[in-house]
């Protein structure tokens, strides 16, 4: 052979070997399960960029081990542009992003808005941590504990926020981690590498894969409900999330939705005593910003009255048309101007009233008091700081906050109160009314100056105070839909015939069950997408896109509406007939629109979700359960995989000889000679005359014919004739069963007794 080809199968060699180094694809491996945990879109993108850099540093590594003192400072220069790059990610990051990058580290990710930035610097940190480690303790220094600790890294990553890794990224790390222990085991004591046979490790692997298939897909698996009590005692996480958070309640006065994207922790934050299921609120947004596709507070979520004592009215919700009509009876001038003669002094027909007691978990204290939907009055509590209410009928403390075991005690009206056909039409008596602000502030006035002391007057007063008040901050702010001409076609078309305001807050709730809406849990919005693309293309998203999709076709319908924020209670706790329990996975974003003659009304247009109970069961499937189905595909595919192994070799045998009895007789000949190397492994640097030598040795097949014919061939420039050809496959044939015969003498050997004196 000439030194170009040596030098080309120099190159081939050293390309194969480095490009398939089992140490780099398992830290590609690594990389792509921490960072799917950070964009699980993008954790193939990260495993190629990991590939592509990690065989870069690898390369500057062999020559770190080869010259110390020059790999020495070459390795510095690296890592300092390794860790400098990562800063100026951080620092473009920060920019109109709230918080620091170690505090977005460090919180809950469900928490914070993603930061593309700040991820890039994390991939990058992890990148250079990974690549130095496992190669130092594979490569360099093989140490078995040092490598498992490697191996949990990604396992702490998720479980400090209480995350289920993917499964196939679980058996992936089990099998690439049994790799490396396999392959690099350390034979002497001493420093220098000395590794297992190669071929002596797949076949290990494989062994363990298929016992590992066997055992997660047979082995039954128990049903446990994990306890993290001694966990929690001794990190500290949940406590550790909930500072985090706190110091994140600085920034909410917006808010994008981010944390309603995936799960966030089963711990309790609350248990609410009720009879049925509902919405809790804790916040209202009401301007939305199209291009951040983001939340903002304006003073109707912001302006709040303070309380001294531990129970209020909360005015907001409902009764507005027991109000007016209370106050038609009382001034027939004012029952006139309106034309409600016939109507006055009736009252709509309401459901008994219920109380919700809710009572909290955390241990290092809340601001935000969850509010029941429908809530007519915080009747009593055992906080005995200072409450505060919110225009928009959100509760929280002024000064203290409040801690574990405080409870609030919350009378509401179930919902359902305008699905009665007379209290929905004399509703819309006073939507009907022209002047429906005017109307509000003459029933205030004439109750404001009527000197009877009563309860029920006072009452009714309050009532129409907060709403001739702030209606028409409602109608400025709460009618915003940015003049999306799709938005407000697309709520014509949904509420063309409706005839009450209620009729069309409940078309448009509809909508989104009827119309291919898709709720996803995984699905990752691209950089840019607003609601209108959730409503005209991607239709697919969580409760903050139904939410804001909702609120702006309400206000394009006319209907003022927000964006609450809160939680859905709904999982009531075993055994505890009437106890809900309330953690971060119940986190919610929902509308409330403003029904004129009404109140506020709380909607759910996130239907999609609540009708596919059976998706929140599967969400829930124990680890175990997935590994068990994981483990039966892992069965099949080592099934397949070791039946190919064995039947491979007489599979290319049978190919062998169809294709080359077809081919030219030099072409033929020549194969004959490669096929009889590969078989008996040897080097393609050695002469015809060596390989048929050694396979002599080897099985005591003489393949001498075909050795002369290919010298004859290759180096004589004799054309073979198909006389040549056959008499070549006839050596190989002797050749190929000679083979077979030795390998069973071989193992006949093995499994003989050993004779003893």
């Amino acid at each position: 052979m000439t030194d170009t080809a040596n030098n080309k199968r120099g190159l081939g060699a050293f390309l194969l070997r480095t490009l398939a180094d089992p140490v780099l694809l398992y830290t590609v491996l690594l990389m792509m399960s921490i960072m799917y945990h950070y964009r699980s879109s993008l954790a193939l993108a990260y495993g190629i960029a990991t590939y592509l850099a990690g065989w870069a540093v690898f390369r500057i590594f062999d020559f770190v081990y080869k010259h110390h003192i020059i790999g020495f400072f070459a390795c510095v220069v690296l890592y300092i542009a390794g860790f400098r790059t990562a800063f100026e990610c951080m620092e473009i990051g920060l920019r109109d992003y709230p918080i620091s990058w170690s505090l977005w580290f460090f919180t809950p990710q469900d928490s914070v808005r993603y930061n593309k930035w700040y991820t890039l610097a994390i991939f990058i940190l992890f990148l250079f941590f990974m690549l130095s480690v496992v190669y130092y303790f594979t490569r360099v220094r093989y140490r078995i504990f040092m490598n498992f600790l490697i191996f949990i890294i990604p396992f702490t990553i998720y479980g400090k926020e209480y995350e289920k890794m993917p499964i196939g990224y679980i058996i992936a790390l089990a099998v690439g981690y049994v790799l490396m222990m396999v392959m690099f085991r350390q034979l002497h004591e001493s420093e220098k590498e000395v590794f297992v046979n190669k071929g002596e490790a797949w076949k290990s692997v494989a062994v363990f894969t298929v016992l590992f298939a066997l055992f997660s897909t047979l082995f039954p698996k128990p049903v446990v409900q994990e306890d993290r009590t001694v966990l929690e005692a001794l990190i500290n996480a949940e406590a550790l999330t909930d500072r985090l958070n706190q110091m994140l309640d600085v920034f909410r006065d917006t808010s994008t939705g981010e944390q309603f994207r995936t799960r966030q922790s089963n711990v309790i934050h609350y248990t609410v005593k009720a009879d049925e299921p509902m919405r809790l609120k804790t916040a209202t947004f009401s301007t939305y910003d199209f291009d951040k596709d983001s939340w903002s507070a304006s003073d109707i979520d912001t302006y709040y009255r303070t309380y001294p004592d531990p129970s209020f009215s909360i005015d907001f919700n409902r009764e507005v048309a027991d109000a007016v009509l209370f106050t038609a009876a009382r001034d027939s001038d004012f029952a006139k101007k309106y034309g409600l003669e016939e109507y006055a002094g009736r009252k709509l027909s309401y459901p008994d009233t219920k109380e919700a007691v809710i009572t909290s978990w955390l241990n290092y204290g809340g601001e935000t008091v969850p509010v029941p939907q429908g809530a007519s009055s915080l009747k009593e509590t055992n906080f005995r700081n200072q409450l505060a209410l919110s225009r928009a009928a959100a509760v929280f403390t002024v000064d203290q906050r409040y801690y574990m075991n405080d409870s609030f005690t919350f009378e509401y009206i179930p919902s359902g109160v305008l699905s009665d056909a007379e209290n929905k039409a004399l509703v819309q008596v006073l939507a009907d009314v022209g002047d429906y602000s005017g109307m509000l502030s003459d029933a205030y006035a004439i109750l404001d100056d009527t000197w009877r002391p009563d309860e029920e007057t006072a009452h009714y007063r309050d009532v129409l105070n907060v709403n001739d008040a702030f209606y028409d901050d409602y109608t400025e702010l709460l009618l915003d839909y940015g003049n999306d001409k799709k938005i407000y076609d697309l709520a014509q078309k949904i509420t063309e015939g409706c005839e009450t305001e209620y009729d069309k807050a409940k078309e448009i709730e509809w909508y989104f069950v009827t119309n291919g809406y898709v709720y996803d849990l995984e699905y990752q919005k691209a950089q840019g997408e607003n609601v209108d693309d959730f409503l005209f293309r991607t239709k697919t998203g969580v409760c903050v896109e139904y939410a804001t999709a909702m609120t702006m076709l309400a206000r394009a319908a006319g209907i003022p509406a927000r964006y609450c924020e809160g939680y859905l209670m709904q999982q009531e706790i075993e055994d505890e007939k009437g106890y809900y329990s309330v953690s971060a996975n119940d986190g919610h974003a929902f509308p409330e629109l403003y029904i004129k003659g009404y109140g506020w009304m709380t909607f759910e247009p996130t239907m999609a979700n609540l009708m596919n109970l059976g998706q929140k069961t599967k969400e829930k499937t124990s680890t175990t359960e997935l590994l068990s189905k994981a483990g039966l595909v892992m069965l099949v595919i080592a099934l397949i995989a070791l039946l190919l192994l064995v039947i491979m070799p007489y599979l290319t045998h049978k190919l062998f000889l169809l294709v080359n009895r077809r081919r030219e007789p030099d072409k033929a000949v020549a194969a004959v000679m490669h096929r009889l190397c590969r078989l008996y492994g040897i080097p393609a640097t050695n002469t015809a005359g060596e390989a048929s030598e050694l396979i002599a040795a080897a099985s005591g097949a003489d393949i001498s014919a075909a050795r002369e014919l290919f010298s004859k061939s290759a180096y004589g420039g004799i054309p073979m004739t198909e006389a040549d050809r056959d008499k070549a496959m006839a050596d190989y044939l002797a050749a190929y069963e000679a083979l077979r015969e030795s390998k069973k003498k071989k193992r006949k050997l093995k499994k003989a007794p050993q004779g003893g004196n």
